[in-house]
């Protein structure tokens, strides 16, 4: 489990620089009013989605009923329902994009970019779906249609992350790559 213990690590000392200023600002601005604290940290949340997208699992809720929570559970001894873990991923969803970005690669000369969906519930269940309803959108992929978001990639030819972007599901794949490539120039 080396794998799971460095990301956490890693996440976990992002996090304690991250977080003061965070809630700082979110309190200035009025978004938040108080701070209820969740029996996962933000570091143990990133570091179990991280895992899930190095895990080969299709879907998050299987890897996370199936397997988080049968085999892991001395690693994260206060894991939640899979709806609170949901509530908690949509609060952590700013940190992990800072996080990202924090590790971006330098350009090599060469660069792709991809975007994919992200889905939040099955097409059937989208009008009783309540946790991303505002944010998420539907869209239409090389799949067919999704509801939730797209994640734009653009890497290097090694392999590298140069620029991460999450958008509704319903934006072109062309819309967010001008801001995407302003930062991503070659060698």
């Amino acid at each position: 489990m080396n794998n799971l213990d460095a990301i956490y690590v890693d996440v976990d000392d992002f996090c304690l620089l991250f977080e003061p200023q965070w809630l700082e600002h979110l309190i200035s601005t009025g978004e938040k009013q108080r701070i209820k604290p969740s029996r996962l940290s933000s570091s143990e949340v990133m570091t179990i989605l991280i895992a899930f997208h190095q895990s080969g699992y299709r879907d998050f809720k299987t890897y996370y009923t199936k397997f988080v929570c049968q085999y892991w559970r001395h690693y994260f001894p206060d894991l939640v329902s899979y709806t609170r873990m949901l509530k908690l991923l949509q609060a952590t969803l700013p940190a992990l994009c800072s996080y990202l970005k924090q590790r971006f690669d330098k350009p090599t000369g060469i660069a792709f970019i991809d975007s994919t969906s992200l889905k939040v519930c099955h097409n059937m269940r989208i009008p009783r779906h309540q946790v991303f309803a505002d944010e998420a959108k539907r869209g239409k992929g090389t799949m067919g249609w999704f509801y939730g978001f797209k994640l734009h990639l653009i890497m290097n030819d090694e392999g590298g992350l140069l620029a991460v972007k999450v958008t509704a599901g319903n934006v072109d794949d062309r819309k967010p790559v001008l801001d995407m490539v302003e930062n991503v120039t070659g060698s």
